[in-house]
């Protein structure tokens, strides 16, 4: 462990890999991004937003449980154990959805998606803060978010594109095998465990240990607390763009690849954004970018319901995904530094619990107003709840230790 350095210059080789690696998870995601809302209503008849939107449900509760697992049993299993146990469930996912006769074999391919998600994901993340140690967590994780998210962004265009030149299926999922296969075998074969930094960092490390981490992580702790219910509140809102804006745009009679230009222009700005937002989030307060993100998120949805132009919707996507690019390497960055090392990992999970767990609450309130009232109801609802999980951590958040 003497040969042990944190940093992310004395670690690149192995950051370099995460990232790549990471950006064939969002890959996975990015394969229903676009088009699985328009298979539900053409290829299953499904006219309900509620039913429409189920997938989105299993995924975001399948995703959220396993994230908790994984931060729990990170330090047990290993980092490097979970990513492969990972992509060992993404293997099957492209196929199903190429050949289902049901609906029910699309919310078990989205089951499975939320696990290969949460350990895959979380394992990548917990890594790269692993390997970079104290002053480069906020770029490390934009480098980590960029590259899963602009994945998201770049396969949710091409899956649209690829839909609207052969058809919905089966062309555009031949992609996640691709995915599946070198995922695996790059996790497999390039990827190490990081568990020696982490007694590195132990070593010196100040931090306080968590009397109970779960609530603490959840709630009680101001500074914790504040940044776990933006998480939520953040893919709440996610999960209402993804399965709302395809069905909205539609009705808005723009073409499918129009469709996955503006579908892909949110996660494409928040991929990039992250960029630069992630060494932001090691230099600047926290707490102020985080407010100013969730705001600037509860504003754009606000408008959408005044958008009618294709050029409308591509200029609020964008403000959308600005914001979130703010926030999101900055939630798992002060995470970090309220955190003891060796309990990050379940913080972390837990954290991602509750984020993750927002795509079901999203994807659930969505479509019962939508279905009881209309899509604009539905949009304005989650962009209020937006704004007010910004003055949350206005009003709630202290100073972190390092700001």
């Amino acid at each position: 462990m003497s040969n042990v350095k944190l940093g992310l210059k004395e670690n690149w080789k192995q950051f370099v890999l995460l990232v790549i690696v990471n950006a064939f998870v969002g890959g996975m995601v990015g394969l229903e991004r676009s088009i699985l809302p328009e298979i539900a209503e053409t290829d299953f008849n499904m006219i309900a937003k509620t039913a429409i939107l189920s997938f989105i449900i299993v995924f975001g509760i399948s995703k959220a449980i396993t994230n908790y697992f994984a931060g729990a049993l990170a330090n047990r299993v290993g980092r490097k154990n979970l990513l492969v146990i990972g992509w060992l469930f993404a293997l099957p996912i492209p196929f199903i959805l190429i050949y289902a006769t049901h609906w029910n074999w699309i919310i078990f391919a989205n089951v499975l998606l939320g696990i290969n998600q949460g350990l895959t994901w979380s394992s990548t993340v917990v890594m790269k803060i692993d390997l970079v140690g104290e002053k480069d967590r906020g770029l490390a994780m934009g480098l980590n978010e960029s590259a899963g998210y602009l994945a998201v962004g770049g396969v949710a265009f091409l899956t649209s594109w690829i839909a609207s030149e052969y058809g919905l299926r089966p062309y555009p999922f031949y992609l996640g095998v691709g995915f599946s296969i070198i995922g695996l075998l790059g996790s497999i074969f390039l990827i190490k465990d990081t568990v020696h930094h982490v007694a590195k960092e132990v070593a010196t490390s100040s931090i306080r240990k968590l009397k109970n981490i779960f609530s603490e992580t959840s709630w009680k702790d101001r500074n914790l607390g504040s940044i776990s219910q933006a998480g939520l509140v953040n893919n709440l809102n996610d999960g209402m763009v993804w399965g709302i804006f395809p069905i909205l745009l539609a009705s808005r009679n723009f073409s499918l690849e129009q469709i996955g230009i503006i579908v892909a222009i949110y996660p494409g700005v928040w991929g990039i954004g992250q960029l630069f937002t992630g060494k932001m989030a090691d230099l600047l307060n926290k707490k102020h970018m985080l407010f100013i993100g969730m705001f600037a998120q509860g504003l754009a949805l606000l408008c959408f319901i005044y958008a009618q132009t294709f050029l409308d919707f591509i200029i609020l996507s964008s403000i959308l995904g600005a914001g979130t690019a703010l926030v999101y390497p900055t939630f798992l960055a002060g995470i970090s530094d309220f955190t003891h090392p060796e309990q990050r990992a379940q913080s972390i999970g837990i954290f991602r619990l509750w984020r993750d767990l927002g795509y079901a609450f999203g994807a659930i309130l969505t479509g019962v107003i939508a279905d009881v009232w209309s899509i604009m109801h539905a949009i304005i609802a989650i962009g209020v709840l937006t704004l007010i999980s910004s003055f949350i951590i206005l009003a709630r958040m202290r100073i972190a230790p390092r700001d």
